[in-house]
């Protein structure tokens, strides 16, 4: 399902694409955002596969709501890195409970980018100025917010920091909060694509925020700051059968109520789950990586 889709948006892309110039003339970056409220086969699996109940028991969440979704293909000989970033000062929005789910489609390891985190950084309380992540049509800088703190140069000083990076296979998933400091390599092989697929979901303690520095993309012309991100249009529905005609445009789509005010990370590294996709009647089966808790590579640089 996934892979039809990820092709067929590399053909045909929504419009909230970004293609990135290669930096060395070979490969290509790929990346788009928002895919869901086009296509219905990535609007199937953020609604219907077992993201959002697992993002409510991650996050100890009452509800949970479709932040956005995106997509970042690099093929062979594609020399951009992903600089050291975290997310939320990207995003107009502000709390806690946030996370990312990202889902491999390839073999990914340190030759063709996997992603590199460093530990505990989601408890620094620090948010960096965004910066773009390459040139391209459309691109432009972001504006400058004063209560944001410029990124450090963490890959000449990469020795000072822990880093932590798993190799996936396809259908492997990191899971990570929104402040967690990540970064990524270039594609460095010449024969294994890198295409990876991005899900953020939000819980209870998650509002608007309209802040500057924020992409524009990801911005609300229906929400005030302060508000939950829920749709105005959307209601209460039942456990993995979503409203389907209830979107609003920064995609905050409400999900029942999942009560787990017990629930723990958890310990063991793989997590398989199987779902019956709606769109396509098939079974769909992803094997999940928790990064919070499964065994890791460390950097021995």
């Amino acid at each position: 399902m996934l892979n039809e889709a990820i092709e067929h948006d590399i053909r045909d892309p929504g419009p909230f694409v970004h293609a990135y110039q290669s930096e060395s003339g070979r490969g290509r970056f790929h990346g788009n955002l928002r895919l869901w409220e086009t296509e219905m086969r990535f609007q199937d699996f953020c609604f219907n596969s077992p993201l959002p109940e697992m993002a409510a028991e991650i996050l100890a969440s009452e509800k949970i709501n479709l932040l956005y979704d995106q997509l970042f293909v690099k093929e062979p000989e594609t020399s951009n890195r992903t600089r050291w970033h975290n997310d939320q000062p990207y995003w107009a929005m502000r709390g806690w409970q946030v996370l990312s789910f990202w889902i491999a489609l390839d073999p990914v390891d340190k030759r063709n980018g996997a992603l590199e985190f460093i530990s505990g950084s989601h408890r620094w309380g620090r948010w960096f100025q965004p910066e773009i992540f390459g040139k391209g049509p459309g691109i432009e800088q972001y504006e400058r917010n004063p209560n944001y703190e410029p990124v450090p140069d963490i890959e000449s000083a990469r020795e000072h920091y822990e880093i932590i990076s798993w190799d996936l296979s396809p259908g492997d998933v990191y899971v990570f909060h929104a402040l967690t400091v990540h970064g990524a390599g270039g594609n460095c092989s010449g024969d294994v694509r890198r295409r990876g697929y991005a899900v953020r979901y939000t819980g209870d303690d998650v509002v608007y925020d309209a802040r500057p520095g924020t992409n524009k993309g990801l911005r609300s012309d229906d929400h005030a700051d302060g508000d939950p991100l829920d749709s105005p249009a959307t209601q209460s529905c039942g456990r993995a059968s979503p409203k389907q005609d209830s979107f609003c445009s920064i995609g905050s789509l409400l999900f029942a109520p999942v009560s787990s005010p017990d629930s723990q990370l958890r310990h063991e590294v793989q997590i398989f789950v199987s779902f019956r996709s709606m769109s396509s009647g098939e079974d769909q089966r992803q094997q999940f990586w928790v990064i919070y808790s499964a065994p890791v590579v460390r950097d021995r640089r």
